[in-house]
């Protein structure tokens, strides 16, 4: 399953649960980090490649995150995730890297079994 990690990071701790139960239940492996700090220490320790990102949150924000992870491993698949879109912060998004964007709430469709 180590191919098969993703990387959400939130500091709603109900978004995080959501996205660890939709993830999970189609097999992957998650991991949860509430702030930018600690996403890092989990990245320095794990390799993930696909990673959530919410763009405001207190410390880091996620632009700033989406750098650091783009720096360190560039083949990363990021996406924002934010209950504040706008244009600006779409053009922002692509600058620092981030391969997709999508709104709050995030439709995660739930399925039956």
């Amino acid at each position: 399953m180590g191919d098969k990690k993703i990387l959400v990071v939130d500091d709603d701790e109900l978004i995080r649960e959501i996205f660890e139960q939709a993830f999970v239940r189609e097999g992957y492996d998650v991991r949860l980090a509430e702030s930018g700090e600690k996403a890092l220490g989990i990245l320095r320790e794990e390799d993930i490649r696909v990673v959530f990102l919410d763009l405001n949150m207190p410390g880091m924000n996620g632009v700033e995150l989406c750098s650091e992870i783009r720096r360190k491993t560039p083949t990363a698949i990021i996406h924002a995730v934010t209950g504040y879109g706008s244009l600006f912060e779409l053009a922002s998004c692509r600058e620092a890297g981030f391969d997709d964007y999508f709104s709050k709430p995030v439709n995660v469709p739930f399925r039956d079994g």
